[in-house]
């Protein structure tokens, strides 16, 4: 389900990103211009909430704060649990 929602979440950046180049029917283009930058200025804002799970991605620290900007909760909160699963463990 996890990557379901990050599908639509690079889809709704795609189509943000496509709407100089292409029509979208129903005028959906403003609309979702609009719609992928509250989810990039939501996914900002969350970044000083989630940079302590950030640091347990296994991998570079800015790759997980790039997909934390790009997807927010959907990458940092496993990383969360399992964090308080090994802690409880």
């Amino acid at each position: 389900m996890n990557s379901f929602f990050k599908a639509l979440c690079l889809g709704t950046y795609a189509l943000a990103l496509a709407v100089p180049f292409v029509s979208l029917p129903l005028d959906a283009g403003p609309f979702l211009q609009k719609l992928a930058l509250i989810l990039l200025a939501a996914h900002i804002l969350e970044l000083p909430i989630a940079y302590r799970f950030l640091a347990l991605y296994k991998g570079p620290l800015i790759d997980s704060v790039a997909m934390s900007l790009l997807f927010g909760l959907l990458h940092w909160q496993p990383l969360a649990k399992a964090s308080k699963r090994s802690a409880q463990g």
